[in-house]
């Protein structure tokens, strides 16, 4: 495949990254402790955690860190006068574990607002929204356009592990056993090119992304939809995350990103990452209506 997942071993290899001015750094090092905000200005850094999910935050070609997540993130950080960003990069399904653990100060990951995660950390504004989708074989020979189309056809689809397509299919009415659940992108591009699964599902941005990178795959991602579950559409909405004590610091980073998002500078920030007007949330739409969904 043309597009690889860094390993967090390649990507620790680079010390300092140009273009974004990110570093990573090995995940087990700590934060300091105290005042998260108070210490990030006082020493002009601030360590964030990425999981590797191309165009959220991952690595480049060059073993850059960059992505609409991190990218967004050191403006709002400039802007508060912390310069220097580090980068840790974690499986998706540890960045809260390893947040709460004083890792990192900063999930910048593209990861979606839900119930279950704002009990175990704390969450910015919205970010961006997106909606759902799923990679299938070039001419969609299965004509499937939803999951609930996957579960009327009886097909298995691959979903990211711990994100959040899993319990769309689930509520879409399709088998657990139907469902296969992998490590990384390629992999969700590598059953769906084998025939491991019939498709696999993510985000649309996510998905025109892989193909992108993947050209000659024999590939095309579906139109984007809602999804529903309890009957109910799911807005898929994703954010920043800090530990539940570092609210001055989630304060002040919301005030910074709405900035970024009212002057313009998200869409030229997120544009060259597949991300459009249309996913600039609705300023109606708020962290805590999403926790209560």
């Amino acid at each position: 495949m043309a597009y690889g997942q860094w390993t967090r071993r390649e990507l620790f290899r680079w010390s300092a990254f140009a273009g974004v001015g990110i570093t990573a750094l090995a995940a087990c090092q700590s934060t300091n402790s105290g005042d998260t905000l108070q210490a990030a200005q006082n020493s002009k850094t601030i360590k964030i955690g990425i999981a590797n999910e191309a165009p959220y935050g991952f690595a480049d070609s060059s073993g850059n860190v960059t992505g609409e997540a991190p990218n967004v993130a050191k403006a709002v950080f400039q802007a508060l006068g912390i310069t220097s960003v580090q980068a840790s990069v974690v499986p998706f399904d540890q960045l809260i574990p390893a947040l709460n653990a004083k890792q990192f100060d900063v999930v910048a990951a593209g990861m979606n607002i839900t119930p279950a995660r704002c009990k175990a950390a704390l969450f910015s504004n919205p970010d961006y929204s997106a909606l759902t989708a799923l990679l299938v074989p070039a001419g969609n020979p299965q004509k499937v356009l939803t999951l609930q189309d996957v579960a009327a056809k009886n097909l298995n689809v691959a979903v990211l592990s711990a994100a959040v397509e899993k319990g769309y299919a689930t509520a879409a009415g399709v088998p657990e056993s139907n469902i296969v659940v992998l490590d990384t992108q390629d992999n969700m591009l590598r059953a769906v090119t084998t025939g491991r699964v019939y498709c696999a599902a993510l985000t649309d941005i996510s998905l025109k992304w892989l193909v992108k990178q993947n050209p000659g795959a024999g590939v095309e991602v579906t139109p984007g939809f809602t999804p529903t579950q309890n009957g109910k559409p799911v807005i898929s909405a994703g954010g920043f995350v800090f530990r539940q004590s570092d609210t001055s610091l989630q304060q002040a980073f919301n005030t910074q990103l709405g900035n970024v998002h009212s002057s313009g500078q998200w869409l030229t920030i997120a544009s060259p990452f597949g991300f459009s007007q249309a996913n600039l949330p609705s300023p109606s739409l708020t962290t805590s209506q999403l926790c209560a969904a």
